[in-house]
């Protein structure tokens, strides 16, 4: 283990820590019923995982992400807004496009795409159902770029994420009246 970290660069460290720090947000926020707590868990964790990207050269995932949090913040003020979530859509296109270094960047596009459609037109457990959709695109673009980290952040997202649906489902079920914004 010590040799693994002797032969990293100072990069690939502060990118792999960066990747720690954004799991414990993550991990807060996916726990939470509420969702408006979710989006400003999802904003720090955003911004850990942007520095995460920048660190291992990821452009076309470290732009996206800088996106998300852009799309979380209008999100939450524009629910279901269609024109304000295309032009999301497009702009996230547009980065994607203009970073683009290989295919491998279908990731974290996929991901951007799977966010931005969840978090401008769902609410509770289908929000969580495509943001695990997202999670799994970021993990596999983790893989790709061999942060262990991120992929443990988006492994525990995608858990801790199908344990909350369970929990919404068991709330809904019992008080039929319990929505997750409360």
């Amino acid at each position: 283990m010590i040799d693994l970290i002797a032969d990293m660069t100072l990069a690939e460290v502060l990118g792999q820590v960066c990747g720690l720090v954004a799991l414990g947000f993550c991990i807060a926020g996916f726990a939470n019923k509420n969702d408006d707590r979710l989006m400003v868990l999802l904003i720090s964790a955003n911004v850990a995982f942007a520095l995460m990207f920048a660190f291992f050269e990821s452009w076309t995932a470290s732009a996206l992400t800088v996106l998300v949090i852009v799309r979380i913040t209008l999100a939450r003020k524009y629910q279901g807004n269609w024109p304000i979530m295309l032009g999301m859509l497009a702009v996230n296109l547009v980065v994607a496009w203009v970073t683009w270094k290989s295919i491998t960047d279908v990731f974290p596009l996929a991901a951007a795409v799977f966010g931005t459609v969840g978090m401008f037109m769902l609410r509770g457990i289908p929000l969580r159902i495509v943001l695990g959709f997202a999670a799994l695109a970021w993990m596999l673009n983790n893989i790709v770029i061999g942060s262990v980290g991120g992929t443990l952040a988006e492994g525990m997202v995608l858990v801790t994420n199908i344990i909350t649906i369970i929990r919404l489902y068991r709330l809904q079920k019992k008080y039929p009246d319990f929505t997750p914004g409360n």
